[in-house]
C-alpha cells in the first residue's frame, strides 16, 4: 500500500551542504553589529538634548536614534546610494560604473558600494582590497535579510564619521550647528550628508572650498530628483558652512553623572534617556542660579543647588546639582549637592510638628516652654538668643524657635522621632538614636537635598490624594522621585491603599499651614494683600557655623528646595536660609504654575473646644474657649494644666486659704497660671498676662503655689566657666524668678550665704569645678534647691547631646 522509502545519498548530502551554508551565511553577522562605547545622553521631555558626554574611547558617539531624520535619508540616499530602495546590499550598476571610473582614470576613484557595504565596513574597519571589497558585498546581503531599509539607514546614521572625533550624525548635528537633527535645514543637511564620503580630508575648518562645493551640487541633485525645487536648492546654498566644532549643551550635567552612576540600578541599557525634566524650567533656573551666584560670590559663598519635583507625577521637573563652572576647579562645581550629605538645619521641624499633632501628643496651638534651657549638658539657643516663656506650637515652628522644638522632641522623645525619619527613607542616618540626641532636631544629623525633597512631596501627594482615595493612604506616595520618562510614577490604583500612613491627612493639613504662616523675605508681609499671590507652605534651615543654608516650600504642585553653601563646608557670615536660600526658592515658585491650595480633609478632622490662651483641650476653669478643627488624635491630648482656680478675699487683690478668711467671704475666680520660669518671660511678650495676686499675710504655707522657680541653671545640669581674654576666670550668671515683684531672695552655694537680691534675681558667680548645691530661701522662708556641676574645660557639642 506504501511505497518504500528508499535512501538516496547524494540528496541528503546536498541537503546537509544547504544547511550548513545557511547556517554559515545566517551566522555570519552578530546579533549587535556596533559595541563601541556611546556617550551619555539626557534629554528633556520634548526630546531637547541638555547635557552630553563624551564616549569612553573619546569620540563624540550617539547612541542609535529611534528614527532618522528624512532630509537625511533623502541627502544621503542621493549622494551615496540613489538606487537604495531598489537593491539587496549590492548595486551592480554602481559596481560596473565604479569599475570602469577607475579603469578610465587607473586609480580608485571610485568603490561603487552601497550604504549597506558602508555599515559592513564601518562595523568591519578592515583594509579597502578587493578581498575585503567581495567579503562586504557577501555581508551587505546577510544585513539586508535581517535588516529593514530604515534600521540600515539607521545604523548608518548612528555610526558614520564626521570628522574629528564626532561619530554619527546626532552628534555631528549638534557639534557642528548646536541643534537636533532634525531640525537642521537643507542646506546644514546637505552639508552633513557629504561629510562622511571623506571625513579625514572634508571637515568643517578645512578645505571649505571643497566643501561647498560637495554640498552644492548635492543641493543641485536633490532638486534634479525632486526631492526640493530648484528654488530652495539656490536659497540653501548661501547658508555657511559650520566652523569649528561647538561646545554641547551643559544644562543637566549633574543628573548626566547621576544616571551613570545609576543606568545599571535603573535596567537601562541604553546611554541616552528621555527625562522627565522641563527644558524652559531648567533653563530659567539655570539662569537664575548664576545670578545668584554672581551676588554671593563676593561673600566667598560658591555653590548653589535647586531640586523641583512635580507632586502629581512624582517626577523631577528641575534638577541642578551645582552651579556647573568646570573650567574653575576650586569652586567644586563638580560635586552634586543633592546627593551631598549635609546638616540640614531646621528643615526637619515641620516633620517632628507632624508627627506630633499625627500622635496626638499636641494640638496646633499647644503651648510650648521657651526658657533657658539645660538638658543633660545641652544648652539650645533660639537664633535670636531671646525668650517667649511659652509659645504656640504652630507659632514656634513658624518662627523656626530652636527651644521649643527641643522641647518638643524632648516630650516626644527623639528615639521615636529617629524611627519615623527612618521610616520616611532619610539614607544618611547611619548611626544609632542615641548618636544625635535631641541635636536630631537641629541639625545634628546629615540629610541629602534628594531625601529631604522626596519626603515633603510624599506628604504633599498624600494629602492631594485624599479624596482620590477616598480617605485612606497610597504607601507609593512616599516612593523616590523619577527623573527618566519612561518609569514616570503611574502607581495610583486604589487596591494598594492602606488605613494608616506616616502621617495622618489631618496631620500634614495643619502642619503645611503653619509653614505657610513665614514671612517670605523682602516682603515684609505685603505679599498676603495681594489675592494673587501664591499660597507656598515653607521652611528654612542654618547649619551651626553658617555652613549650610536650607529653604524648602511646596504647593499643591510641586515642591522646591534649595541650597545654599560651599561644598568643601567652609561656613561664611549670612549665610543663613531666611536670606540666602529662601529667594532663590520664591523666585522659582514665580516660574511655576500656580494652583488651588489643598483641599480640607474634613472628615479627619475633628471639633474639639479649645483653650484659647494654650491651646489644650478646653478644662472647667478655661474661660475663653473656641471650637476648632484639629487633627483626630488631638483627641488623646491633656485637658489645660494651665488654668486654675484660686481664692482671692472679697477686694480681689489678695489670695487667700481658710487659715486667713472664711470660706463665705471668698471670691472663687478662674486663673491663667503659669510656671514661674515661663511666666517670668512670658509676660514680657503678653502684656495682657495677669501674675497672680500675692498671699495674705497669716495665709499659710505657699509651697504649692510654686511661687519661686530657678530659671538657670536648672537641677543636675553641668556649666562651663570660660577664660576671659585677660587670663581671668570668668562668670556664670545666675537667674531665679520669683511671683512676687518685690520679694528678697537670699543666695547660698553649698549652705554658704553669698548675696541678696531683690525685684531683679540674677546673680553673677564664679564657684570652683565641681559639684555644688544652690539653695535659694526668700524672705517668707520659702526654699528652693538644687545641684549644679562646674565643669573643668568646655565639651563638645555632640558630648553635651
Amino acid at each position: 500500500m506504501f511505497k518504500k522509502f528508499k535512501y538516496e545519498p547524494g540528496f541528503l548530502i546536498s541537503d546537509l551542504i544547504c544547511l550548513v551554508l545557511f547556517l554559515f551565511f545566517w551566522f555570519m553577522l552578530p546579533s549587535r553589529l556596533f559595541v563601541t562605547p556611546t556617550s551619555f545622553v539626557i534629554e528633556a521631555s520634548n526630546g531637547q538634548l541638555l547635557s552630553a558626554a563624551i564616549a569612553r574611547d573619546g569620540q563624540w558617539r550617539f547612541p542609535v536614534a529611534d528614527s532618522v531624520p528624512d532630509k537625511f535619508n533623502k541627502c544621503i540616499i542621493a549622494f551615496e546610494d540613489k538606487r537604495f530602495y531598489k537593491h539587496a546590499g549590492i548595486d551592480i550598476l554602481a559596481l560596473g560604473r565604479a569599475m570602469r571610473q577607475n579603469f578610465k582614470a587607473k586609480s580608485v576613484v571610485s568603490g561603487g558600494s552601497t550604504l549597506s557595504m558602508q555599515v559592513i565596513r564601518l562595523y568591519r574597519k578592515e583594509d579597502r582590497t578587493i578581498t575585503q571589497k567581495l567579503i562586504e558585498m557577501l555581508l551587505a546581503l546577510r544585513l539586508e535579510v535581517g535588516y529593514s531599509k530604515s534600521e540600515i539607514l539607521g545604523l548608518y546614521a548612528a555610526n558614520a564619521p564626521f570628522g574629528s572625533n564626532i561619530v554619527g550624525l546626532e552628534a555631528a548635528a549638534w557639534r557642528y550647528f548646536g541643534r537636533s537633527a532634525s531640525s537642521l535645514s537643507w542646506g546644514e543637511m546637505a552639508t552633513l550628508a557629504v561629510l562622511p564620503n571623506s571625513p579625514s580630508l572634508v571637515h568643517p575648518g578645512k578645505n571649505a572650498t571643497k566643501l561647498i562645493k560637495k554640498r552644492n551640487d548635492l543641493l543641485d541633485k536633490l532638486a534634479a530628483l525632486d526631492y526640493i525645487d530648484q528654488a530652495t536648492a539656490n536659497l540653501s546654498k548661501f547658508e555657511p558652512i559650520p566652523g569649528k566644532p561647538q561646545q554641547l549643551p551643559q544644562n543637566a550635567q549633574h543628573l548626566l553623572n547621576r544616571f551613570k552612576q545609576e543606568r545599571a540600578s535603573l535596567g537601562i541599557s541604553s546611554t541616552r534617556i528621555r527625562s522627565t525634566l522641563d527644558e524652559n524650567l531648567q533653563l530659567k533656573i539655570n539662569a537664575l542660579l548664576k545670578r545668584y551666584n554672581n551676588r554671593y560670590r563676593a561673600n566667598d559663598i560658591n555653590n548653589i543647588a535647586t531640586l523641583v519635583l512635580d507632586v502629581n507625577t512624582g517626577s523631577v521637573k528641575s534638577y541642578v546639582g551645582n552651579i556647573y563652572q568646570p573650567d574653575n576647579t576650586e569652586l567644586e562645581s563638580h560635586v552634586d549637592m543633592i546627593k551631598a550629605p549635609r546638616s540640614p538645619g531646621s528643615t526637619l521641624k515641620p516633620l517632628l510638628y507632624a508627627s506630633m499633632l499625627n500622635d496626638g501628643f499636641i494640638m496646633p496651638h499647644t503651648l510650648i516652654p521657651d526658657i533657658p534651657t539645660q538638658i543633660g549638658g545641652y544648652s539650645p539657643q533660639n537664633y535670636d538668643l531671646g525668650y517667649d516663656g511659652a509659645i504656640p506650637a504652630d507659632r514656634a515652628l513658624s518662627r523656626s524657635l530652636n527651644i521649643p522644638a527641643v522641647k518638643m522632641l524632648q516630650t516626644y522623645k527623639y528615639q521615636r522621632f529617629y524611627d519615623k525619619l527612618k521610616q520616611l527613607g532619610f539614607s544618611t542616618l547611619n548611626k544609632p538614636a542615641d548618636y544625635y540626641g535631641l541635636s536630631l532636631i537641629l541639625g545634628g544629623s546629615e540629610v541629602t537635598m534628594w531625601d529631604l525633597a522626596k519626603t515633603y512631596m510624599g506628604m504633599a501627594r498624600t494629602l492631594k490624594h485624599f479624596n482620590e482615595f477616598s480617605g485612606k493612604y497610597n504607601p507609593h506616595d512616599y516612593d523616590a522621585p523619577v527623573y527618566v520618562s519612561s518609569k514616570r510614577d503611574t502607581r495610583r490604583d486604589e487596591e494598594e491603599t492602606q488605613i494608616n500612613s506616616v502621617f495622618d491627612h489631618g496631620a500634614i493639613w495643619s502642619a503645611f499651614n503653619a509653614m505657610e504662616e513665614l514671612m517670605r523675605p523682602g516682603d515684609e508681609g505685603l505679599w498676603e494683600q495681594f489675592s494673587s499671590s501664591q499660597r507656598v507652605a515653607w521652611k528654612t534651615g542654618t547649619s551651626f557655623g553658617f555652613r549650610d543654608a536650607w529653604a524648602v516650600g511646596l504647593t499643591p504642585g510641586y515642591v522646591v528646595c534649595v541650597w545654599v553653601g560651599n561644598a568643601d563646608g567652609e561656613g561664611r557670615p549670612g549665610l543663613t536660609g531666611i536670606d540666602a536660600a529662601a529667594p532663590i526658592l520664591f523666585d522659582i515658585f514665580r516660574q511655576l504654575p500656580n494652583e488651588k491650595w489643598f483641599k480640607t480633609p474634613a472628615s479627619k478632622l475633628k471639633k474639639i473646644w479649645v483653650c484659647k490662651q494654650s491651646g489644650y483641650k478646653a478644662g472647667e476653669y478655661c474661660t475663653d474657649k473656641a471650637e476648632e478643627m484639629v487633627p483626630a488624635a488631638g483627641e488623646k491630648t491633656g485637658i489645660c494644666p494651665y488654668h486654675k482656680l484660686v481664692h482671692l478675699d472679697p477686694t480681689g487683690t489678695w489670695q487667700v486659704t481658710d487659715q486667713c478668711e472664711s470660706t463665705a467671704q471668698m471670691v472663687h475666680k478662674p486663673w491663667f497660671i503659669l510656671p514661674p520660669s515661663m511666666e517670668y518671660y512670658y509676660k514680657i511678650k503678653n502684656s495682657d498676662y495677669k501674675p497672680l495676686p500675692p498671699f495674705k499675710n497669716g495665709c499659710g504655707d505657699m509651697s504649692n503655689n510654686y511661687v519661686m522657680d530657678m530659671i538657670y541653671p536648672r537641677n543636675n545640669t553641668s556649666v562651663y566657666i570660660p577664660i576671659e581674654f585677660d587670663g581671668t576666670r570668668g562668670k556664670v550668671v545666675l537667674n531665679a524668678t520669683h511671683r512676687d515683684p518685690n520679694i528678697k531672695i537670699y543666695w547660698h552655694i553649698d549652705d554658704e550665704y553669698i548675696a541678696t537680691t531683690k525685684s531683679f534675681h540674677q546673680l553673677a558667680v564664679s564657684p570652683a569645678a565641681g559639684k555644688h548645691t544652690l539653695t535659694l530661701v526668700d524672705e517668707h522662708g520659702e526654699r528652693l534647691s538644687l545641684v549644679f556641676t562646674v565643669l573643668e574645660k568646655e565639651v563638645s557639642s555632640r558630648q553635651r547631646q
